[in-house]
């Protein structure tokens, strides 16, 4: 069984390791594959390109087992879209093995709005990455039957078949956000402790986020 991480990691910070880490421990995966966005579509475009951000992941995670950068979305032409992403992994790993896509609450809460998300659901299961003790205030019907189908109360149960499940799991939330980093970067103010130092070394060596740059 393996995670699947996407984002725009401009930059990576803790805010991402940390839960993707618990995640990995928790569900007992192979591996969580990092996988850097190429054309946003809910979002602005990174302020770093595609290579440094994928750097940024490398450096992030380098010598953390079970961790993996994948650049199958920086090599590909397009908008990002995860149903994409899972029909390529898909081809690679064959129809059987379990995949699990990891995506924050309020991700979530805009999964029937996603391209293709029954598609999505048929080639992995969704692992919700929530604060312990948080809610599920989901507005909308499709979304609240899909949960109503297809919840899993527990991890072991992601084994059984190849995807279709959602679990809400636990993990730590730290308040960092990417934004707030750049923020700060732009400000002249150290973001160190809130990210990896490797990661802070390559952004203060190729000059990113700096004054004059898209927040």
């Amino acid at each position: 069984m393996i995670g699947v991480f996407g984002g725009s990691f401009d930059p990576i910070h803790f805010g991402h390791l940390r839960p993707a880490l618990e995640v990995l421990q928790a569900l007992d995966l192979r591996e969580v594959r990092f996988i850097p966005l190429n054309v946003a579509v809910h979002r602005a475009q990174p302020a770093a390109s595609g290579s440094q951000r994928l750097g940024m992941v490398r450096a992030a995670i380098d010598g953390q087992p079970g961790f993996v950068a994948d650049e199958r979305e920086l090599l590909r032409d397009g908008a990002s879209y995860s149903s994409d992403t899972l029909v390529a992994l898909r081809g690679d790993v064959g129809p059987q093995l379990p995949i699990c896509l990891l995506t924050g609450a309020d991700a979530f809460r805009d999964f029937a709005g996603w391209r293709r998300p029954a598609e999505i659901l048929s080639l992995a299961h969704l692992v919700v990455m929530q604060r312990p003790g948080a809610g599920e205030e989901l507005d909308d019907p499709r979304l609240r039957r899909w949960v109503a189908e297809r919840r899993a109360e527990h991890p072991a149960r992601l084994r059984s078949t190849p995807g279709g499940h959602i679990l809400f799991q636990d993990v730590t939330q730290l308040d960092i956000s990417a934004t707030g980093i750049r923020a700060l970067v732009r400000r002249g103010v150290s973001p160190r402790f809130l990210l990896p130092d490797r990661v802070l070394e390559i952004i203060e060596r190729e000059g990113l986020y700096r004054l004059g740059d898209p927040p």
